[in-house]
Formats: structure tokens, C-alpha cells, sequence
């Protein structure tokens, strides 16, 4: 059908298909026993579902291109036609829970390297109304790296609400061990932060640098990580407390000792003379 939309007065019948195809099915499920046959002729139907009012119609096309394996390139090259649509997608169609969940879906599949080509604003506004929860994603650890890529750049460490923050410190609890291959320390990150005196944000990025890059595993110099860790603990004193508790969250998970260094520097947190003259 897609071959041959030229013959069609409107793409009226494609909608129905998609329709018939995929509206009826649980937006949880993510394959189904089908084999799509993607071609150049999708761009056009691309083009005319996301002008369409019908949201649904929407939901409908992500999610044929969305319940294949992860590993199934174009698929992902299909969803890459559909970023310039979908991140600004919120400001002109009412977002029901399934094409919530689906946009979701899509971006954990695009990744941050398409999204922020496409303008990395954009693309914060967009995660901030999906305000993404960890039961929302399918991969974890395709989540945390979207988020570490994205604080890497000036808007994301900026402008990425605390509610993110706060969500990559759940994802490295889950899932640090699998990403310090992948993804360095940025510590412009926390520069930026502490001269900024964001100490909330700062101490989710600490208890995520613990997790993710302890000293000796990432070339994260032990100094300085002690340093902007005392340096939090002092204008934040109650963030010894919930550092620890993440902390062993994470030991827990892993199976991974406590680094030693972590210790002696919340020792530290409760010795107020010793944590001032640091």
C-alpha cells in the first residue's frame, strides 16, 4: 500500500490499516510474530500521519515500528525519520497514556544521538512532559545512558529538572556495572554544579559517580572525588545519610563492597571540625 500511495485520492486506507494492524493491541507487548518490510515509501507516510488530528493513528504507526527486536536496525532508522515529529509531538496533539508510553518506547530505541542532533532544547522539553518513570521504560540501561549523555552537554546540565537527576541515581543503582564501558566521568559536570551551588543536583551526580566511576576503575582521581564529595556534604549535611543509603543499594544489587574511600569520607560528614577545615 505504502508502494503504491501515489494511486490513493488520501491516505485514508493506510490509517484504517494501521488501525486494524495495530490499535487493539497492549502498547506493553513488545513483539508480536510479524515481519515488516520497511521501505523509502514509509518517509511519505511518515509525512501525512503526523499531520493527521488523530493521535491515535500516531500511536498506531509507532507502534509497528516499534515491537521488533532492539536489535533490528531499521527499525531504528525508520523511528530516526520519525524524531523531527516526535520531539515536538506534545505541543500539537493531546497525549493519551498509550501514545505516552509509545513515544517513550521511541525515544529509548532513537537514543540521545539523534534527538540531540536535532536540537538539544527540544528534546529536554520533551523528557520533561513525559516525566519518565523507571516502571515506564523497557531498558534501564538505555535510559541511564540518555541521561548521562544529555547532562554531558551545557543545555542538559542546565535545564534537566531534578526529577532526572534523581532518576539516574535509581538507574545507576540498577545498572552502573553495565555502562562505565561506554560512558567517562565528565567532571565539567560537576563543576558546573558546584559553582552553580546546585546542591541537590549535585548530590544525585555524587551518589551516581560513586556508583558508576569509583576511584580506580575510571581514571577518577581519588582526590578529586573526595573533595566535591566533602564539598557536598558540608553545605548539604543530610546528604551523608542518603548517600549511604544508595550506597548500599547499590553494594546490595552488585554484590560490590563499599569502596573504602566513600567510607572514611562519611566518617568525616559526622566530624563537623574535620568536614569545615576540608
Amino acid at each position: 500500500m505504502c508502494e503504491n500511495h501515489q494511486g490513493f485520492e488520501d491516505w485514508e486506507s493506510l490509517h484504517v490499516s494501521l488501525e486494524i494492524g495495530f490499535r487493539h493491541l497492549d502498547s506493553r507487548r513488545l513483539h508480536i510474530p510479524a515481519r515488516l518490510t520497511h521501505t523509502e515509501n514509509h518517509r511519505g507516510l511518515v509525512n501525512v500521519v503526523f499531520k493527521s488530528p488523530k493521535s491515535e493513528v500516531i500511536v498506531d504507526l509507532l507502534y509497528a515500528w516499534t515491537v521488533r527486536d532492539y536489535s533490528l536496525g531499521k527499525a531504528q532508522t525508520l523511528l530516526g525519520i520519525c524524531t523531527g515529529h516526535i520531539i515536538g509531538l506534545h505541543h500539537l496533539v493531546p497525549f493519551s497514556s498509550r501514545l505516552r508510553r509509545l513515544v517513550i518506547r521511541s525515544v529509548e530505541l532513537i537514543g540521545y544521538k539523534v534527538f540531540g542532533g536535532v536540537e538539544v532544547e527540544r528534546f529536554i522539553d520533551l523528557l520533561e512532559y513525559l516525566h519518565v518513570t523507571v516502571e515506564d521504560m523497557d531498558k534501564g540501561f538505555k535510559w541511564a545512558k540518555i541521561l548521562l549523555v544529555t547532562l554531558q552537554s551545557s543545555k542538559g546540565v542546565q535545564h534537566l529538572s531534578h526529577w532526572y537527576w534523581e532518576l539516574l541515581v535509581e538507574l545507576s543503582i540498577s545498572w552502573s556495572q553495565f555502562l562505565r564501558g561506554d560512558i567517562t566521568y565528565s567532571p565539567q559536570i560537576t563543576t558546573f554544579l558546584t559553582e552553580a551551588q546546585e546542591w541537590s543536583k549535585l548530590e544525585c551526580w555524587m551518589g551516581t559517580v560513586w556508583m558508576m566511576w569509583p576511584p580506580g576503575t575510571s581514571g577518577v582521581t581519588e582526590g578529586d572525588l573526595a573533595h566535591s564529595t566533602l564539598l557536598l556534604f558540608h553545605q548539604r549535611p543530610g546528604a551523608a545519610q542518603k548517600l549511604e543509603q544508595w550506597m548500599e543499594r547499590w553494594s546490595q544489587k552488585h554484590g560490590e563492597n563499599i569502596p573504602e574511600p566513600f567510607q572514611q569520607i562519611c566518617k568525616q560528614a559526622y566530624e563537623p571540625a574535620q568536614l569545615v577545615a576540608s
